[in-house]
């Protein structure tokens, strides 16, 4: 009775002192399209004034808050705490025929709370969402009961929302249970995980997770083909241990994830388009739901909808981060990722899935670019130098241009993989391998005794001569042009790795025709080579799979990591 006496008190002291609205229209003022924050604000939250402002839609029940949230200029939906009390239960379903008569009532008693004709009332909650086919005969009267209570409440004028706590069960006829159902109601997935979890993942990763998760809560309906108008999720701010929410997260940590998720939402709705995005665990019901903190999360959670709905970074303090774009899914024009602030571009992209005849392919080839210019950054003349040498190895740029035509290769694409040759080239320089094995010597020289060998002088040393000014160069890791000079005469080659004074002292012969001990220096050189191509590709992948956390994609949708031999679409641009 005293706890009746305040309610009423502070009613009467609302409609005393607090501003007078116009009644609302008849949709209540809330728009039939776009996407609709909703915030659970009634009685049981202490601080619900905190909602009572223009801009924001407050969910409360009873005929007090909704009255109280409206004065101060907040839209309201109103909030049946106990559909079970309507309907029954999955294991004790109420008798159909009194179903009706629940409906009609909850509709008499929200549109008068509300003081419109077509209100939204949300139903907490629906039970026995995972139950599978075929249902027992009280789940499937339980199921009958929801809908005849939706469909009234729809027929009424009334927009049912039905609270979705787990993944619900589609299979079979009770897929047809859902689709049928939204067709009267609106479906909100519950979206609860703990904030401390989530905090140690940092905005980026973080940030990624809560928009995944957001797009899964959807996907088992949009999949049975539920339209996204009629869905929506609802985020979770409890703070009582277990329940996901807080979960005794410090209060940096937990502002920090209340800021990342209502971003996370708001992308999801506008990639996705669905209806709703609804706030809960504001309110406080035992010891360990009345957190001091909250009052403070709310106004984080409002700043980060809109920065005119509460002053966000002063009620946080000063530790409080107040970026809105760390870790979100914002793109310079023509950017597909970004990767510590270089653009992984959609052209480039696009450039190269012409020629591996794979857009993901592409997409590999040009993230592992990125990654790898983190570690050996080019300088574009440098890339224009190497052009020249490839150019002049076909005597024209429009040989050139030809045989790029020939594998579906733009010259911006090509350069791209003349730069990918650089970098690889600038990385392996400094990483060791082994001497190979006397057996794998021996083997390397009697499989490829084929192969052109021609004893080469430079004035410096050359790295297809294994790091020397002398010896033999062999046709397999060498600059094509050495195996066709005159002998003798000293001649400057122009190659992508720069130009070489060379002269060669013998003619081309076969690796087999050279004596073994002279040919064992070139073979060791090229078995090298070949161990550092291995140690390189190891290592790109590497660094791939642990900048895959840093990179930011539209939609989420990222590369698989991978080492694209690009060469061997243009094999004329490998380096030499």
């Amino acid at each position: 009775m005293k706890r009746f006496v305040l309610i009423s008190l502070a009613f009467c002291a609302a409609i005393g002192f607090a501003p007078n609205t116009a009644a609302a229209a008849s949709t209540c003022g809330i728009p039939d399209r776009g996407t609709l924050w909703v915030d659970f604000a009634d009685g049981s939250v202490p601080f619900w004034q905190v909602f009572a402002r223009p801009g924001v839609i407050g969910a409360a029940s009873n005929f007090i808050y909704p009255q109280l949230l409206r004065s101060y200029g907040a839209k309201t939906v109103y909030w049946d705490m106990h559909l079970a009390r309507r309907v029954g239960t999955p294991l004790e379903p109420f008798d159909p025929a009194g179903v009706v008569d629940r409906a009609n009532r909850m509709y008499d008693v929200a549109s008068m709370a509300l003081d419109c004709s077509k209100p939204i009332i949300t139903e907490n909650e629906l039970n026995g969402v995972s139950l599978i086919t075929p249902w027992s005969a009280t789940n499937a009267q339980y199921r009958r009961n929801v809908m005849i209570y939706v469909q009234t409440l729809a027929a009424r004028g009334a927009r049912p929302v039905l609270l979705v706590p787990t993944d619900p069960y589609m299979g079979d006829i009770a897929g047809d249970w859902w689709r049928e159902v939204a067709r009267y109601a609106d479906i909100v997935r519950e979206s609860y995980f703990s904030a401390a979890r989530m905090a140690k993942q940092g905005p980026v990763a973080g940030s990624r997770a809560l928009r995944d998760l957001f797009r899964r809560r959807v996907a088992s309906f949009t999949d049975a083909g539920i339209p996204t108008s009629k869905l929506g999720v609802m985020l979770g701010f409890q703070t009582a241990p277990g329940l996901g929410g807080r979960e005794r997260a410090p209060l940096r940590d937990w502002l920090e994830v209340t800021k990342l998720q209502a971003l996370a939402a708001k992308q999801v709705a506008k990639e996705v388009g669905f209806r709703s995005i609804w706030s809960w665990g504001w309110g406080v019901w035992s010891v360990t739901g009345a957190d001091p903190d909250k009052p403070t999360a709310a106004c984080v959670y409002l700043w980060t909808r809109n920065p005119s709905l509460c002053d966000g970074p002063r009620v946080a303090g000063r530790k409080f981060n107040t970026s809105r774009t760390e870790g979100q899914l914002v793109f310079p024009a023509g950017a597909r990722c970004t990767l510590q602030g270089r653009r992984i571009r959609s052209g480039d992209i696009r450039g190269l899935t012409s020629v591996t005849g794979d857009p993901d392919v592409a997409f590999t080839a040009v993230f592992a670019r990125a990654v790898a210019s983190l570690s050996a950054p080019l300088k574009a003349s440098r890339v224009a130098t190497a052009e020249k040498a490839v150019v002049a190895r076909f005597g024209s740029r429009g040989g050139y241009r030809a045989a790029l035509a020939r594998a579906h290769a733009s010259p911006a694409a090509a350069r791209g993989v003349i730069a990918d040759e650089l970098r690889r080239a600038l990385i392996e320089r400094h990483m060791g391998v082994p001497n190979p094995s006397g057996q794998d010597v021996h083997g390397y020289y009697e499989t490829y005794a084929e192969t052109n060998a021609r004893r080469i002088q430079s004035k410096t040393r050359a790295p297809w001569l294994g790091g020397r000014a002398s010896g033999f160069a062999l046709e397999s890791n060498a600059p094509p042009q050495l195996f066709s000079l005159p002998a003798g005469r000293w001649v400057t080659i122009r190659t992508m790795l720069g130009p070489f004074q060379v002269r060669a002292l013998e003619p081309t012969v076969p690796l087999g025709a050279v004596p073994f001990g002279h040919a064992r220096p070139a073979v060791v050189a090229a078995l090298k080579g070949l161990a550092r191509d291995r140690r390189y590709e190891g290592w790109l992948l590497a660094r791939q799979r642990a900048e895959l956390k840093f990179a930011l994609c539209r939609k989420d949708e990222a590369p698989t990591p991978g080492v694209v031999p690009l060469t061997d679409y243009l094999p004329f641009l490998a380096v030499d």
